[in-house]
């Protein structure tokens, strides 16, 4: 799976990245013809302390699924995204088995 990693009003971090990579390889246990995914990191100049955006839009065979998440940092956003993926994917493949019976 190809990962990019974008990121807005600020400059990732490798670890960061590497975090990333890392959560996003484990979703390929659950479905494993995922194309690519796309990762948008986005720093708001709010005052409020949950500032950071995590979205992540995921390109599979017929289809795409997107997770948008605010949270105070960027691991969580990425956590809470993939758990939203990791349920739309499982979703997806009971579709899928349902129409082959």
């Amino acid at each position: 799976m190809k990962v990019n990693v974008q990121s807005v009003n600020f400059n990732v971090d490798q670890k960061l990245v590497s975090f990333t990579n890392e959560k996003l390889n484990k979703l390929e246990g659950h479905f494993n013809k995922i194309i690519s995914a796309e990762v948008f990191m986005k720093v708001q100049n709010t005052s409020a302390k949950e500032n950071k955006i995590t979205e992540i839009l995921l390109n599979i065979p017929g289809g795409e699924f997107v997770a948008k998440k605010t949270y105070k940092t960027f691991e969580q956003g990425v956590d809470q995204c993939l758990n939203s993926l990791e349920r739309q994917l499982v979703k997806f493949k009971d579709k899928q088995k349902m129409r082959l019976v």
